[in-house]
């Protein structure tokens, strides 16, 4: 039994160290009430609350594995915990003994010098000690730093637009320490870390949650496999995507005439990716989709035909689809006349969310006929059946709080919840067609159990820049974080999403992020939301060849993804890995986040700033590191600095691997 009684209180001990510690003078658990208030608009919310009262619960008896806990001797018991424990794992249940109670603060000893990952999807900050982060899934903002040009722009036009560093599509309560443990509050409602403190961390939820979980392990990779094993694991790639890049083109018909000149050029492709597919709706934010989860005729003429024609070419086609439903559309009809949406909390009328410049109503998923209905009418016939091989399962960041649910649920639990709903109905819908594990789906909203139902997250709007806390290093950092909850395939928009203003892509972005890509699970490219105003693949032939060349070290690489993929199915462990994840011996590695591994022995520094024709990067210690491009044999715990021309990005791989002539091949590729 890992739960050790003290003089004054008791620890939690897992691997042989204390993990949990309470005395009547640092009490681990206060509780109290609290009111919370929350403005949300067009997926961002202004999320904070009145605090009544904060009870530290410094009294606490034990009767045997059950605790319960007092403000003070002879005070009325508030708390009761049971926990359950092996030398490895514990649980610590919780129940309110007074039902009034609806906030929790957990405090856990921290060490100086400690490290903490996790959080969700992270995009600023892979490291997340010394900082704040509330956990609410919402759009993450645009520019989301201050001193930003981009910020201080979309603030003008619309406030809270701007974001911040914590905001993220994907949050989760979860956690990682460098002294070797997880931390898991099994909780949907809003909560934070707080890591500012030199001696303790903070997690506050805003209910009682059912349980505390935690994990000790003597390596951070057996911790990422016990986590992946709670939340499920991603099945391997599918085969067809290996081949190459997943082109993605808006531009109806004639998407079939560019594609071609993409392969013409050289390009290795494996689908082709028309998000455009449901029809076109344009705004002054840029070319929208049409919300209604079915083939657009007009846009896409013979389009039937034409999936077949990719097919037969080993090219599949990929679409769009996410949990809302245009009111102008059919299939917003249909489900409303079947009770499948979200309601109103004052009438029997469905819940319209302003989703800019159009109106749409959210599906149920908490009603089993709903999701039914979602699951089969629209994953399995309509995309499925029709011929998509995958698709952007966008969205599910937007529920409002204050809604009616079919199963009685508060929306305050339901928003945080959502994505894995979604995920949920996304994955039960391509079960039902048989296609597990060959459907390429994927998604930027996640929450806890995502993992077991998204076979891919993508990062996001990125911006179309360099910009340190919306651009392209992002990305690296979001990958890191999520992987390190048992995500294990992670990718992005291949040359960003978001632009406005002055901001749009040029073609050094396009090059660097392409160049980055192509060391993922996943390359794929996005023409934006303003495609006629920033730089494209296909727009002039130099920038076209360098693409060509680096989707055919993506396929070259294929052998090595494919038994990555296949060891994430089996174990967890992400694609993309932190140095420190085969590195545990040099502490350098913690809090980098600029570069990653590539699974074991491939290290890839992509240049993720403007003008740079060389970069630095550092190398762990403990192994020898061969530059791909020159050859060269580099000691590692020491930076290097390396020629970084267009074309050959920052790659390393660990001397003496066994995949060594296969990355060397990569020069020829």
């Amino acid at each position: 039994m890992a739960l050790e009684a003290l003089d004054t209180g008791f620890a939690i001990r897992l691997g042989g160290r204390a993990i949990l510690t309470h005395s009547e003078g640092t009490p681990c658990f206060a509780v109290g009430r609290g009111v919370p208030h929350v403005h949300a608009k067009l997926g961002h919310f202004d999320v904070s609350q009145e605090v009544i009262e904060r009870i530290a619960l410094a009294h606490v008896e034990g009767d045997g594995d059950v605790l319960r806990f007092a403000e003070a001797a002879g005070k009325p018991w508030l708390l009761e915990a049971t926990v359950s424990s092996d030398d490895e794992d514990a649980e610590i249940a919780l129940t309110a003994l007074d039902p009034a109670l609806n906030r929790l603060w957990l405090r856990i000893p921290a060490e100086a010098g400690e490290h903490v990952w996790g959080g969700g999807e992270q995009f600023s900050y892979f490291d997340l000690r010394g900082r704040h982060f509330p956990l609410w899934s919402s759009e993450p903002g645009v520019g989301r730093d201050p001193s930003s040009a981009l910020f201080r722009q979309v603030e003008a036009h619309r406030k809270g637009g701007g974001g911040s560093y914590a905001h993220t599509n994907y949050p989760q309560p979860t956690y990682v320490s460098s002294r070797r443990y997880a931390l898991h509050v099994d909780s949907f409602a809003y909560s934070a870390f707080d890591f500012r403190h030199d001696d303790h961390h903070e997690v506050e939820v805003w209910e009682i949650p059912a349980k505390i979980e935690l994990w000790a392990r003597p390596r951070f990779t057996e911790l990422v496999s016990a986590l992946s094993a709670r939340f499920g694991r991603q099945p391997p790639l599918p085969e067809w995507l290996l081949k190459g890049a997943v082109i993605g083109l808006k531009d109806g018909d004639n998407s079939f005439a560019r594609l071609k000149a993409y392969e013409e050029a050289g390009v290795a492709v494996s689908g082709l990716w028309c998000e455009d597919w449901v029809g076109l709706r344009i705004t002054s934010f840029g070319n929208r989709l049409f919300w209604d989860w079915q083939w657009n005729a007009e846009r896409y003429p013979d389009l039937p035909a034409r999936i077949a024609e990719l097919r037969e070419r080993g090219i599949r086609f990929l679409g769009y689809v996410n949990p809302y439903l245009a009111v102008d559309g059919p299939l917003y009809a249909e489900a409303a006349a079947q009770g499948f949406m979200v309601m109103r909390p004052d009438s029997d009328e469905p819940y319209i969310i302003d989703f800019g410049e159009f109106d749409c109503g959210h599906v149920d998923f908490t009603n089993p006929a709903a999701a039914a209905w979602f699951a089969d009418t629209i994953i399995g016939e309509k995309m499925i059946d029709f011929g998509l091989s995958g698709w952007m399962a966008d969205f599910g960041e937007y529920l409002p709080v204050d809604v009616r649910l079919a199963n009685g649920e508060s929306g305050m639990t339901a928003h945080n919840r959502w994505p894995a709903l979604w995920g949920k109905v996304n994955a039960r819908g391509i079960a039902g067609r048989g296609q597990t594990g060959e459907m390429m789906v994927f998604m930027r909203s996640g929450a806890a159990g995502v993992q077991g139902h998204c076979p891919m997250l993508w990062a996001g709007d990125q911006a179309v820049d360099f910009s340190r806390h919306d651009g392209i290093g992002t990305v690296i950092c979001a990958a890191l974080s999520a992987g390190m909850l048992g995500n294990a395939h992670h990718h992005s928009d291949c040359g960003g999403y978001t632009s406005l203003f002055d901001t749009v892509r040029d073609a050094e972005l396009a090059m660097r992020w392409a160049e980055m890509a192509a060391f993922t699970s996943m390359m794929r490219t996005h023409e934006g939301n303003r495609p006629r105003q920033n730089v494209q693949y296909d727009d002039d032939p130099d920038l076209l060849a360098h693409f060509a060349k680096m989707t055919r070290i993506y396929a070259h690489l294929a052998p090595y993804l494919r038994r990555l993929s296949q060891q994430a199915s089996e174990t967890g462990l992400p694609v993309q890995r932190p140095l420190f994840l085969h590195f545990e011996h040099d502490a350098e590695t913690y809090a980098i986040q600029t570069s990653y591994l590539l699974g074991p022995d491939l290290l890839v520094a992509p240049v993720i700033a403007a003008g740079k024709r060389e970069w630095t990067t550092y190398l762990p210690a403990g192994a020898a590191w061969v530059h791909v491009w020159s050859g060269r044999t580099y000691g590692g715990g020491a930076d290097v600095t390396v020629a970084a021309p267009f074309g050959q990005p920052p790659v390393f791989y660990r001397a003496g691997s066994a995949d060594s002539a296969l990355f060397d091949g990569i020069v020829a590729a």
